[in-house]
């Protein structure tokens, strides 16, 4: 990343269903090997299933979901004088969104059995609840941040 300016957010396209730009970023996020028509297949039938579960809207379940995970703090590493603190700074809302995205991607992936689509629905489903290993992870992130508020003092 350059230091002496800031690049130009890239245009995400809407994706088809729901024509929304968060679950464009969400397939492009799910995508491997540039693989985005196996990606958008499986979001759209992890959404069908999440609509299943929930008998709401699916991309209103999604929303809400990622909402209960997008940290609002988080702990970066600063070096003072030999000795490296873990400093907690607000995350702007860009962000907060790409980690929950991540979040509970690398949730669903690390659940066992079944098939990716079933596997990304319980985890929406889950999220959307405030359960599940994505939401955990926000509370451990935010747990992080209120034990090291003492070195807050360092922010840059």
């Amino acid at each position: 990343m350059p230091r002496r300016y800031r690049p130009q957010r890239r245009v995400i396209p809407p994706d088809i269903r729901y024509n929304s730009v968060l679950v464009g970023m969400f397939i492009n996020r799910m995508m491997y090997n540039g693989k985005k028509s196996t990606a958008r297949r499986l979001f759209y039938q992890a959404m069908d299933l999440v609509s299943e579960r929930t008998k709401r809207e699916p991309l209103e379940v999604l929303e809400s979901a990622l909402r209960n995970v997008t940290p609002t703090v988080e702990v970066k590493p600063k070096r003072v004088g030999g000795s490296t603190y873990q400093v907690p700074m607000d995350v702007d809302k860009e962000r907060g969104e790409s980690l929950a995205m991540r979040w509970i991607l690398n949730a669903a992936r690390a659940r066992s059995g079944r098939s990716m689509a079933e596997k990304l629905a319980a985890e929406v489903v889950d999220a959307f609840n405030n359960t599940g290993a994505a939401v955990k992870k926000k509370e451990e992130t935010h747990r992080m941040a209120e034990a090291n508020r003492a070195f807050s003092h360092y922010r840059w």
